[in-house]
């Protein structure tokens, strides 16, 4: 299901915050009432192996999105007990010890199957019950809500593969840039570089002097 354009779900998530209290965040509420962006990121599994290499990177960028209104979370299936376990696993025993953003303990997956982002497969029964096969753990799947809800990006990523952080970053400078301006990023748009309008002659103009 694409979630672009849309609203984020309006559900409210056990989660755990950096001094490893117990919490509850509703991603569209922590949106639309602080007037924030956010960037949650989802990751299959507690103490695995691409995973700690992804939260630390984002909590070294964290600065970067701090700087441009935009709260990170994380996220998976594992229990806010789990979650507080690998938050004070050091570095080099593969944990996460220094993350500092909240993390979601989507423990029921309610919110990670409005966004079918489980890795699962559907079968059904001769009585047409419905089953489940697979790891029933998340993708990694990493969404950006701007400041009344409305998701602007989302993706997913198969297990092995981790993600690029500054791409993240890229896509919110643009939104940031056509929130402000009205204008459109071609490819490859970074923060300082021409945009364009929406318009014949813009475009034509734009590939004419960058293209060539």
């Amino acid at each position: 299901m694409a979630f672009v354009g849309k609203k984020f779900p309006n559900v409210s998530i056990d989660a755990i915050s950096e001094m490893g209290d117990d919490m509850k965040i509703n991603i569209f509420e922590e949106a639309v009432n602080k007037k924030t962006k956010v960037l949650l990121f989802w990751y299959p599994k507690d103490f695995t192996f691409v995973c700690p290499t992804e939260l630390h990177a984002f909590q070294a960028a964290l600065p970067e999105f701090e700087q441009r209104n935009t709260m990170v979370v994380g996220a998976s299936c594992d229990t806010n007990e789990v979650h507080f376990a690998w938050l004070n696993t050091a570095k080099d025993n593969g944990g996460i010890e220094g993350v500092t953003y909240p993390l979601l303990a989507d423990t029921h997956r309610h919110l990670s199957s409005i966004l079918d982002i489980l890795d699962q497969e559907v079968n059904y029964d001769a009585e047409g019950n419905e089953s489940f096969e697979g790891s029933n753990v998340s993708y990694r799947a990493t969404y950006l809500i701007d400041e009344t809800g409305k998701v602007f990006h989302e993706s997913v990523n198969d297990m092995p593969l981790g993600r690029n952080v500054k791409e993240y970053l890229r896509l919110i400078d643009a939104y940031s840039h056509v929130q402000k301006h009205g204008e459109v990023c071609p490819a490859n748009w970074e923060e300082g570089a021409v945009a364009m309008s929406a318009d014949r002659q813009s475009v034509a103009e734009y590939l004419s002097a960058h293209l060539n």
